[in-house]
């Protein structure tokens, strides 16, 4: 969650202590940007359903596997490694209608989806210690909304989704983008997700990157990528925020 108060308003308040003292609490605090499907949500099972309805329906039949391997990843680099893959082409109108049949499938297994494990307890834990975070995700806002909602995710907290960016996962324009609506600098961010491509998209971002087992990666898989660590899921994480530099006092 953002601070409302700024060093402005601080120093209007208390004086000039005060403002040091909050400087130096940002400083020293790093902000948490999330991933959102596999990483707060249980959801990478349905999107892999949609997925494979999506592509059946245009006429590719692939492994659940091969599926699972690139969620997490931009749309467009999605389809485009699987169709090279498979050796065939779509045109730009076959494309949209894939997206368009994914987007509505998934929505079909909405219901299905839970939080992860400790993730409403890890977000209301860093909202009342006054830690910034924020949501950054390389699914659409439509999409995204019932799975915040789950959440508990107000008004108030910075999320990017896909239609927001110029280029999703692993781009770091998702992040980038988190970091600058919470107005804190991406090198002194976690970036917390569960596939390769969320820390691929956290070291071009210059940003620490945290990984979760809760969406399918191995730890080996999340560690080659640039993991400095990995977790069980976001109760893991939540025993263990002074590992990631996270000092917080309720």
């Amino acid at each position: 969650m953002s601070c409302t108060r700024g060093p402005r308003t601080i120093i209007r308040r208390y004086g000039h202590t005060a403002k040091r003292r909050y400087i130096l609490h940002r400083m020293a605090t790093p902000s948490l940007l999330f991933d959102l499907d596999g990483t707060l949500v249980d959801s990478v099972y349905q999107h892999v359903l949609a997925w494979r309805e999506a592509l059946e329906a245009a006429g590719l039949e692939l492994s659940v596997w091969r599926i699972h391997r690139r969620i997490g990843m931009s749309g467009g680099l999605f389809l485009d490694a699987l169709l090279r893959e498979t050796g065939r082409r779509l045109s730009a109108e076959e494309v949209a209608r894939v997206q368009r049949t994914h987007a509505a499938a998934f929505a079909r297994q909405v219901a299905q989806i839970r939080p992860l494990p400790g993730a409403r307890d890890l977000l209301a834990y860093l909202t009342k210690a006054r830690v910034p975070w924020a949501i950054a995700t390389s699914g659409r806002r439509e999409s995204a909304q019932p799975m915040l909602d789950m959440l508990g995710v107000g008004s108030d907290v910075p999320v990017v989704t896909r239609d927001q960016v110029e280029h999703a996962k692993p781009d770091p324009d998702l992040f980038l983008a988190a970091a600058d609506r919470l107005h804190v600098a991406i090198d002194t961010s976690i970036v917390v997700g569960d596939s390769v491509w969320d820390l691929l998209a956290a070291r071009r971002a210059r940003a620490l990157g945290v990984g979760l087992l809760s969406g399918g990666y191995g730890q080996d898989e999340l560690e080659g990528a640039g993991a400095y660590r990995v977790y069980q899921d976001p109760a893991d994480l939540l025993g263990h925020l002074d590992e990631v530099g996270v000092r917080v006092s309720l």
